[in-house]
């Protein structure tokens, strides 16, 4: 037999119920399964109106709607600076108050996403792009080669300031941050198809148009020999400079290899932004000393990429041109 406070929502229903139908506080007690004395607490609390106990709050409503103004206009503000812009407005709250009443109103703690910046032109091509390709099988996708160069950090830890956001919010323009700076890092290039991964490639210079040549010639080639052998396939690269030279178009052209057109500024159309990002999780508790070791884990942790991990990737190609269409063109939480 417990306390008041220990009645279940069921209970209470069954004790308002018989209690407005005349019953005696023994029967109801008997009924619901639990003391008379508790029965006689709840009934006498619910004719007083009293809902329950404790201390009064000591924000009122107003106070809360300043409070979400502070969090909405500025979400990258920390719980400190967040209280003491509260406390200024005339408000008496402890930090703890602040940050529980923050919870309340759904705010929670986040890493802020980075997406491009797509102007008018970019998106218009965007959408075309993706109302061309939106008929494309898995088996049209699978012949194409994704590729696409990523920065691996020494230290993993440097994910810059954290942002008050709600559930949703992730892609909120206001709730996103720009780029931060880097710890010492190095370059890599990589392919993937659905059948599997290719062979990595350290960049230790700036890419130029000769550079990424040479890049083609030594890693992308045995790339393709690796993941389609005979077999006809279409390679992908961005709209970087290096990438969309007129050297590199006759260089590619000179070598048979057809390529897949590209809008700019797209790395949530391309599934190997997805499985780079699943190495760098991979690795997150990998503590390198040097750029040696840091490439010795990259490799290991690339090698350990399956060809039904990047089939499964590949096969998100509809959904992403589908929920670029949805956008009309604009970034996708892909």
């Amino acid at each position: 037999m417990g306390k008041t406070s220990d009645l279940t929502a069921v209970q209470k229903t069954i004790i308002d119920t018989l209690h407005k139908e005349g019953k005696t506080q023994k029967v109801i007690a008997k009924e619901a399964g639990c003391s008379q004395s508790s029965v006689s607490k709840h009934i006498n609390r619910q004719a007083k109106g009293r809902k329950k106990c404790g201390r009064k709050k000591c924000t009122s409503s107003r106070d809360n709607r300043t409070l979400q103004r502070i969090v909405t206009t500025n979400p990258f503000k920390n719980v400190g600076e967040i209280h003491k812009e509260w406390t200024a407005a005339g408000v008496s709250a402890s930090r703890t108050t602040t940050r529980r009443l923050m919870k309340d109103m759904g705010f929670r703690c986040r890493i802020p996403c980075v997406k491009p910046l797509l102007n008018k032109k970019q998106r218009k091509k965007r959408l075309a792009w993706a109302k061309d390709k939106k008929d494309w099988t898995d088996a049209e996708w699978s012949k194409v080669m994704f590729s696409d160069e990523s920065k691996f950090c020494i230290s993993f830890g440097n994910q810059g300031p954290r942002v008050w956001r709600k559930s949703g919010e992730a892609q909120n323009p206001r709730c996103m941050r720009s780029s931060v700076k880097f710890p010492p890092s190095v370059m890599v290039w990589g392919a993937m198809s659905s059948a599997g991964v290719g062979p990595l490639c350290f960049l230790r210079s700036r890419v130029n148009a000769a550079v990424y040549q040479e890049v083609l010639e030594h890693f992308m080639l045995p790339a393709a020999d690796q993941l389609y052998g005979d077999a006809d396939f279409t390679f992908q690269q961005d709209l970087a400079p290096a990438h969309s030279a007129k050297t590199t178009s006759t260089w590619l052209k000179d070598h048979g290899i057809p390529v897949l057109d590209w809008p700019a500024n797209s790395p949530d159309l391309n599934p190997i932004e997805n499985l780079w990002g699943i190495v760098k999780r991979r690795m997150q508790y990998a503590r390198p000393n040097n750029a040696e070791e840091l490439k010795t884990t990259i490799r290991a942790t690339w090698a350990l990429k399956t060809p039904e991990q990047c089939h499964r990737l590949i096969e998100s190609m509809p959904r992403r041109i589908t929920a670029v269409i949805e956008a009309k063109g604009a970034p996708t939480k892909y």
